[in-house]
């Protein structure tokens, strides 16, 4: 099982140096309290912007800057490198002071200065290089002094294996591993949806240290009848049909208790189990992590998630560590994505090295889903470590129909024993 070629450009360590004003504040002289940003720009990609730290300290050409934010990647996969192969492409960093945001097709910040960065890719998926590294000048300088811009440059590579669901999860398809244009059987997935039962395959520590109160709902006292979305589980399974990976709604989704509410509400999401065999005997299962959603409201309908690392503190006591949350659009779907680099602190036993974990695509509500999972290859020993991902993927994608309004009605592949009650 080989990875696929993956190079992350890193755009890190960014700050801003503003001259001081001595007079009455012309032209070339901004003030150090202004909000400043810059927009992130490479061939092809969506550009990305970030806020910038003013910086105050005394500025040489050789100096970090006293204050730091990293700021933007780019993931360059297979296609792409070969697309961009053996050429250097620019990237284009345009500095603004003001306001964020465009009016009337306007951007409404001050434009500061452009640095453009060349970088060449080839053999990047070999080695890492360092394309820029310092400070830069912005402007020109006979009106008045410039600002100095400081950025970091550099690409890593980052090889990852690739699998793709052949078919929404829920229809318990076959998972394929991609690799350019071969695609391998590697895993099949068994969907099951059983209302008037607990799943067989929980932990039994999940009964006997429930310090959490994660299942304090399957009593079904937070819910009412019929208006409840539980009993949902999916095993993954290698070639040879062992079961390697699962994921078990551990927690029901139901609606808020707030009359007229058909939506699962942020203070009371239902939450899914991701689980590993235990041991050499696969008629039991440990947890490995644990992912709660929603639907959030606001201007834009969202699915609200959060995962957290399962560990044992060594008391017998189950506790977890979040290492991702977010919200994705309901309407066009999004990634989930965990990435060392965002919040590197917690990973713990998920691993020690840093750099990006896993992401998956989620279709939005009533699409077609297939979801494309991509693995860190740091984080991958054997296939039921890849399993474990690919559990958590069908996870969050099971999540975008179980989050869905109780007005509306599932899709056959989940109706219970009979039907599904509205």
């Amino acid at each position: 099982m080989d990875p696929c070629p993956f190079v992350r450009l890193i755009i890190e360590s960014l700050a801003l140096k503003l001259p001081q004003a001595t007079k009455r504040a012309g032209s070339g002289v901004y003030p150090s309290t202004t909000p400043c940003y810059c927009t992130i720009k490479l061939k092809s990609f969506p550009s990305q912007t970030a806020l910038l730290p003013i910086c105050v300290a005394a500025v040489t050409d050789t100096s970090p800057p006293d204050s730091a934010a990293a700021s933007a990647e780019f993931h360059l996969d297979s296609a792409a490198l070969r697309r961009l192969s053996g050429k250097h492409v620019t990237l284009r960093v345009s500095v603004y002071s003001g306001r964020m945001g465009r009016t009337c097709g306007i951007t409404c910040g001050k434009l500061l200065g452009k640095i453009h960065v060349s970088v060449g890719l080839g053999g990047a998926e070999a080695r890492a290089a360092v394309f820029q590294n310092g400070w830069v000048k912005l402007g020109r300088e006979p009106e008045g002094p410039a600002a100095r811009f400081h950025l970091t440059v550099r690409t890593e590579p980052d090889p990852r294996f690739v699998f793709q669901f052949g078919g929404e999860p829920e229809c318990s398809p076959v998972v394929f591993q991609i690799q350019g244009n071969i695609r391998q059987p590697v895993f099949s997935c068994k969907f099951s949806a059983n209302r008037n039962e607990r799943s067989r395959s929980l932990p039994s520590d999940y009964t006997t240290n429930n310090t959490r109160g994660w299942l304090r709902t399957f009593s079904g006292e937070r819910g009412k009848p019929g208006k409840e979305r539980k009993g949902w589980m999916i095993t993954i399974h290698d070639l040879s049909g062992s079961p390697v990976a699962a994921a078990s709604m551990i927690t029901p989704f139901v609606p808020s208790p707030s009359p007229g509410s058909d939506r699962v509400s942020r203070s009371n999401p239902g939450a899914w189990v991701i689980l590993r065999p235990h041991g050499f005997c696969f008629s039991s299962w440990k947890a490995w992590g644990r992912l709660e959603a929603w639907r959030e409201r606001g201007p834009v309908d969202g699915l609200g998630y959060k995962f957290e690392l399962v560990t044992d503190a060594g008391t017998g006591l189950t506790s977890g560590i979040p290492i991702a949350e977010g919200t994705m659009s309901v309407k066009s779907g999004g990634q989930f994505c965990i990435d060392s680099r965002m919040k590197d602190s917690a990973l713990g036993s998920l691993s020690l090295v840093r750099g990006f974990v896993m992401n998956s695509t989620v279709e939005g509500e009533g699409k077609v889903s297939k979801p494309m999972v991509q693995v860190g290859e740091q984080h991958v020993t054997c296939m039921p470590d890849a399993a474990l991902f690919v559990a958590l993927s069908a996870a969050i994608d099971l999540s975008m129909d179980s989050c869905q309004l109780f007005s509306r009605k599932l899709r056959k592949e989940f109706w219970h024993d009979e039907q599904e009650f509205l």
